[in-house]
């Protein structure tokens, strides 16, 4: 159970970190403030960082991980440039983060209940993945307008 628990949160922490990296890169070209590019390439190189840790753990049990649903990367993808392209700035940005960061916060804490039998490492990459959303939807959320 621990082994299988193990694997199913850190794909989920993988795919998670796949889908805010993605997210972030569609926003960046929309920023003007250097201060609001520098915390998203900043959070961005931690998410990647993460996701690292991630993929070294699962490469452990021979697992290649998880590529975030198709449909929500889509879906993500669409409200991202139709919103940007209706209203571009930082205002929009930081309104796309922080929903982004929202979930991401909600689903990876889902997983850690759901998988609550998972080794303490990938449980410990899992809480440092939602305080990264966390802190990444506080610090943005001077550009709310």
């Amino acid at each position: 159970m621990i082994e299988s628990d193990t694997i199913k949160l850190l794909r989920e922490c993988n795919a998670g970190v796949k889908m805010g990296v993605q997210s972030i890169q569609e926003a960046i070209p929309s920023v003007e403030s250097q201060y609001l590019r520098g915390l998203l390439e900043t959070n961005m190189e931690a998410h990647n960082r993460l996701g690292d840790e991630a993929r070294e753990l699962l490469n452990r049990y021979d697992d290649s991980g998880k590529e975030p649903n198709p449909m929500a990367k889509g879906m993500s993808w669409m409200m991202t440039n139709v919103k940007l392209a209706m209203n571009p700035g930082d205002g929009t940005v930081a309104n796309l983060i922080t929903d982004g960061c929202n979930m991401g916060v909600k689903s990876l804490s889902k997983y850690l209940n759901q998988y609550a039998a998972a080794s303490e490492e990938a449980k410990d990459v899992t809480k440092r993945l939602i305080r990264l959303e966390e802190t990444l939807s506080v610090d943005v959320r001077g550009f709310l307008s």
